[in-house]
This record gives structure tokens, sequence and C-alpha cells, in this order.
């Protein structure tokens, strides 16, 4: 993890009425360049797109402030996670080991609504994964880990610790992240073509108390696996 000088208050915000209770949030997903990330640093592209809340779901532990961003390219799906951060707990030190039992940021995308089958992504500040496909028949499900994991298959990760603006909070923790369309694979065929919907939703677990504290985009009840209460993802 590396250290930096925090852009987040240069990040636009948006905050939709879509959050309001009883509404399935929706956003669009713009149409980007392929971009590279560049260690402990932050992408230039992430400047000129809206930024999304996670509410926080739990009484426990800390307010603290945690968006994501999204975009697509002929490639891929981006998503960028930033968050306040006080100190990163968990006892994760390699890749699909149970991270979810310490501080990560989560993404779920449901790519055809009908089915009940998704890809889960974990992460955590210290640049390990953990990757999922789901099935969920009647709340009972287990996770599979893909195999072949390697070259256009394999999601890229850059994460880092920067110096946050409120002198009150030590660090922002980002995440980038690249989902190349080969990991959906034979979820979706090709790519998402302009208009296409899919289904997903992000969130965040922080231990910093000794308990699991929870935040989520679209609210969930207690499960991350509520996918029926997903939002919706529209790519433009």
């Amino acid at each position: 993890m590396k250290l930096m000088t925090s852009l987040l208050s240069i990040f636009p915000f948006s905050w939709f009425s879509s959050l309001l209770v009883g509404q399935t949030p929706t956003i669009n997903v713009p149409f980007s360049v392929d971009f590279p990330f560049k260690e402990g640093t932050i992408s230039p592209v992430w400047k000129d797109l809206p930024s999304y809340p996670l509410q926080k779901l739990d009484e426990d532990g800390r307010e603290a402030v945690t968006q994501f961003q999204i975009t697509y390219c002929d490639k891929g799906i981006y998503v960028h996670f930033y968050g306040d951060e006080w100190k990163i707990t968990t006892s994760a030190k390699a890749d699909f080991e149970d991270l979810f039992k310490g501080d990560v940021y989560e993404v779920f995308f449901q790519p055809d609504a009908s089915k009940p089958i998704y890809l889960e992504y974990e992460i955590n500040a210290n640049n390990n994964e953990l990757v999922l496909l789901i099935p969920n028949y009647g709340g009972k499900f287990l996770g599979w880990t893909p195999w072949k994991y390697e070259g256009e298959r394999k999601i890229i990760k850059n994460t880092w610790l920067a110096e946050n603006p409120n002198p009150t909070i030590p660090y922002t923790w980002h995440a980038e992240i690249f989902f190349p369309y080969q990991i959906f694979n034979p979820l979706i065929q090709g790519k998402p073509e302009k208009g296409s919907t899919w289904k997903g939703n992000f969130y965040r677990l922080d231990y910093d108390t000794g308990k699991m504290v929870k935040w989520a985009w679209s609210p969930i009840a207690k499960s991350f696996h509520e996918y029926a209460k997903y939002g919706v993802l529209v790519f433009e």
C-alpha cells in the first residue's frame, strides 16, 4: 500500500432520488476508452465521472464516507472505490482466503436478472482478492472459484492508502478494479451493448470495532446475497 495526496475532494458527487425508500437504485454506466492502472495513484479518467455513495447499514462503527465509480469499455468494466479509513483490519495475506472476515470492498454483478447466478468479487487493502461465481437457489448458495484464471480472464487490481483531506481521518482507502468480459463467460457472450441492463451491488465491510459493519449501495436486510434487492446498471 502506498501513501499519496488524496484526490477525494475533486471527485463529483451524485446523490440520486432513486435511493429513496422503496425504489430500486439505478445508475447509467458511461462508456470510456481503455486505460491502465498505475500502482499507488489514481487514474485521471475518474475525475470526470460521477460518484455514488454507499449507505452504512449497522449501528456499530464510525460513519465513514464511502463512494464508488463505474465505467466500461470494449474490453471490460472498471470500478473505483474510495472511502474514509482509520486503520486496516484484516488477517488475510493471500488471494482467495476468507477476505470477508476483514476490511474489504465488494462488487456483485448479475448480468442476467432472470437467472440466480452472479459474480462476487472482494478486495482488501493488501491487494488480495477473492473471485467467486455464485449460484443462489432459494437462498441456498455456494461460491465457485474461476478455472484457468489467467491472461484475458484475470481481473486487474490496484489498491492504496492516500492522505485524507479531513485532518481527523488518517487515510482514504482506494481500490481500482478492472473486470475483463472473459471473467463473466458464459454468463454473457461478448460485451454489453448500449442500453444493456445488469443488476448489481457494491459493498464495504469494516471490522475496526471488532464487529462486522456493513455498507451497501442498494440496501439489503441481512445478506449481501439478497440479489432481488440489487440495483440496476444501465450501459450508455
